[in-house]
């Protein structure tokens, strides 16, 4: 869960508060089975950045190989989600309360706990910063807001009605990985998401092919003017926008780029490039120690694809290869999933 609080004791991360849920999410037979999904033949390709626009994790470009697989045609929706959380009473984890007993074992010796009216389940939801913001310091944007969860992703007086075909936000990892167990499906590792997002467009920087995203009708979800002061809605949405609102890339796939970003199933780490062999397909079996030198003691979960929060100038990360990480307990308002299923 990430929060205010937990930003000041060690940064803008985040860190598991929760103890797991014991709700029955076995697999729904209300879906059926490939619905909404496209099949995705395997083959090999060229995984990372392959030009000099990328951040040091995306190197070095490396030759992987995936098996076919079953991928949703959207991220998964509000309407889906409600489907789950009906069936199962699941409670998403910024619908908790935090554990200080749990947090307090994770954080600095003497730590102080937070005062009770502000340990409450929160989440974090975007906010449109006046005046110009130090870019390295992303609390300039967030804010840590008390009822902020899926059914109210900014906030209490916020609502998902009218919006059932909007990607689910507000979900953590652990959120994603039980709605994909009740749907009988999996998260898709970084090389089947990868792969997918690509369409078949060797080496290129985006879904679509090589043309700028500003070039000619949009073409994702994204943030157009100066970041995050000035959004210009230049590709008609200030926001989330719902599913399918922009072309699909070759494979019938919308909103691989922008929109929300999306949960994969691997565990981060920056050099994880650099060990791979010219064609596996395998992650992690879970957080390597010190896999990420700048926040050693906080593993975290692949997201990949962008939002509507990425800006050409800043972040760029609508680009096929570009990666980043979150703690699997968070959840944000730019941040939802798709699944996968092999058979």
């Amino acid at each position: 869960m990430k929060s205010f609080l937990i930003i000041c004791f060690v940064g803008f991360t985040s860190i598991t508060v929760l103890p797991k849920q014991a709700v029955d999410v076995h697999r729904s037979s209300t879906n059926a089975e490939h619905d909404g999904m496209v099949f995705i033949k395997g083959g090999k390709f060229s995984m990372g950045c392959a030009d000099k626009t990328g951040r040091p994790d995306e190197y070095p470009l490396h030759t992987v190989k995936v098996d076919g697989f079953w991928m949703d045609e959207t991220e998964v929706t509000n309407k889906q989600f409600k489907l789950f959380v009906d069936a199962t009473g699941y409670v998403t984890t910024a619908e908790q309360q935090p554990d200080w007993e749990v947090l307090k074992k994770q954080l600095p010796p003497g730590a102080i706990k937070p005062l009770d009216n502000n340990f409450q389940p929160s989440s974090l939801v975007f906010f449109q910063p006046i005046n110009k913001v130090n870019l390295a310091d992303p609390s300039a944007w967030w804010k840590w807001t008390k009822g902020a969860n899926w059914k109210h992703p900014q906030g209490p007086n916020s609502t998902i009605e009218g919006k059932e075909n909007y990607p689910v936000v507000q979900v953590s990892w652990e959120d994603a990985m039980a709605y994909a167990v009740w749907a009988g499906k999996r998260l898709p590792t970084e090389a089947e998401w990868e792969f997918a997002a690509r369409g078949g467009k060797e080496k290129k920087p985006f879904s679509w092919g090589g043309e700028s995203i500003t070039v000619n009708q949009p073409k994702a979800n994204t943030w157009q003017g100066e970041f995050p002061m000035k959004n210009t809605g230049w590709d008609g949405y200030l926001g989330v926008a719902p599913v399918k609102s922009f072309e699909a890339n070759s494979y019938g796939l919308h909103d691989m780029a922008g929109n929300v970003w999306e949960w994969c199933s691997d565990w981060y780490q920056s050099d994880y490039y650099q060990f791979q062999s010219s064609t596996i397909n395998t992650n992690p079996k879970g957080p390597v120690k010190g896999f990420d030198p700048d926040e050693p003691m906080v593993p975290k979960k692949v997201v990949r694809g962008g939002s509507f929060l990425c800006d050409v100038s800043y972040c760029c990360s609508y680009r096929v290869s570009a990666r980043m990480k979150t703690s699997p307990d968070t959840g944000l308002e730019h941040t939802g999933f798709r699944c996968v299923s092999l058979k």
